[in-house]
């Protein structure tokens, strides 16, 4: 296998179709020639590349999840191998195409009326519309439920007031799903960026994400029209809905990061010469390697699997809370041994192995930490909740 070959050591490849092989590749060499030269330089800056959403829209990456209005509907088999693909460059990157798609245009398409599904979606999937989804709030991640952002009714429709913290695209998006509490039920709300009231705040001085333009969202009497409540989008079930299919794109993701590590570590070990041999050949090298590419072989196959449920309707939301859990660890895991494998280098933005490390240091937390998703299997397979 060459250092720069693709990593697949059970040849899942044999398992897709030729579509979703020739998206995967399309995905591939638009990361390796036009994403990979330019993104430490925008890591080092802590600026999302935005020449790259254009690009992103001419691929047919914005709307995946949706049929029609301008939007060509994928597998979600296809919607992981992009995440992937993704990922293996940037997860910012991924974020900002994930959020796009499971967390603003699919609840749009799935929970929207038909007059707001035409006026968002087609200009979402051209790219001239970013979304971003206000959830987390300062005091509430975990346990959306206890959310304190309020959605008051008023003479021409609602009120909202609150914050949202950690929203992904934030600072560059022209719309916002907000979901507050309106009459004791949480309800998700389309509200236009450059609406009185609402101020979207750079978070700064992050060392992870940093391509992600993260910001925190501040609402203080906000009005809007009544026709600008999702209609069908109703408690937690409708969020978690949402919540799912990003899950599942975090959890390729993750995989694609640490595929570039090991790609970075083996392509190093394999030139580096230390005693005048190179230090592929050195035992505790190897046993490094062969664990990460165990890891990467095993989150693959989940991932495969898991996509192939959701293809049919089928996935649990603990499978996906397990692929998430699961590839997310094993990635750190990963990017940790490639860090030590390139020794001093291994800090340096441009062997990129730093960049996925730090960026999986956010994702552990981000659509579930470890800890919430253990308590989701652990109540699936034992049947008693330990959330409280």
């Amino acid at each position: 296998m060459a250092p720069e070959a693709n990593v697949d050591f059970y040849e899942i490849d044999l398992l897709h179709s030729k579509g979703e092989k020739t998206v995967r590749d399309a995905i591939r060499a638009f990361v390796e020639q036009e994403c990979m030269p330019i993104i430490a330089e925008h890591f080092d800056e802590g600026t999302f590349p935005m020449h790259l959403i254009a690009r992103l829209a001419d691929l047919g990456l914005f709307g995946v999840h949706v049929d029609g209005y301008g939007c060509s509907q994928s597998s979600h088999i296809v919607y992981g191998l992009i995440c992937q693909e993704l990922s293996r460059c940037d997860s910012g990157l991924r974020a900002l195409f994930s959020v796009q798609n499971s967390l603003v245009m699919f609840p749009i398409y799935r929970f929207g009326s038909e007059k707001q599904r035409k006026k968002w979606l087609p200009e979402m999937a051209r790219g001239n519309v970013i979304g971003c989804c206000g959830l987390s709030e300062p005091g509430f991640g975990s346990n959306p439920g206890g959310m304190e952002t309020r959605a008051q009714r008023s003479n021409s429709g609602y009120v909202l007031n609150g914050q949202k913290m950690w929203i992904t695209n934030g600072t560059i998006a022209k719309v916002a799903i907000i979901w507050a509490k309106c009459d004791d039920d949480i309800r998700g709300f389309l509200v236009e960026t450059d609406s009185p009231g609402l101020r979207a705040t750079p978070i700064r001085r992050k060392f992870s994400y940093r391509t992600s333009p993260t910001a925190l969202i501040e609402l203080k009497d906000c009005s809007i029209d009544a026709d600008h409540m999702l209609p069908g989008a109703k408690g937690l079930k409708s969020i978690f809905e949402c919540l799912n299919l990003a899950r599942y794109g975090v959890a390729c993701g993750a995989v694609g990061s640490a595929v570039a590590c090991y790609q970075a570590a083996r392509a190093f070990a394999l030139k580096r010469q230390v005693f005048d041999r190179a230090i592929a050949g050195y035992q505790l090298v190897q046993n490094r390697l062969v664990r990460m590419l165990v890891e990467i072989t095993k989150a693959q196959l989940i991932n495969y699997h898991l996509g192939r449920l959701l293809d049919n309707h089928q996935a649990r939301p603990a499978q996906i809370s397990l692929a998430k859990m699961n590839n997310v660890k094993e990635a750190i895991k990963i990017a940790r041994i490639a860090r030590d494998i390139l020794g001093a280098r291994g800090i340096l933005a441009d062997h990129e192995v730093i960049r996925h490390l730090c960026d999986l240091e956010a994702i552990s937390a981000l659509e579930g930490t470890d800890s919430m998703h253990t308590l989701v299997l652990g109540q699936e397979i034992t049947g008693i909740s330990a959330f409280t």
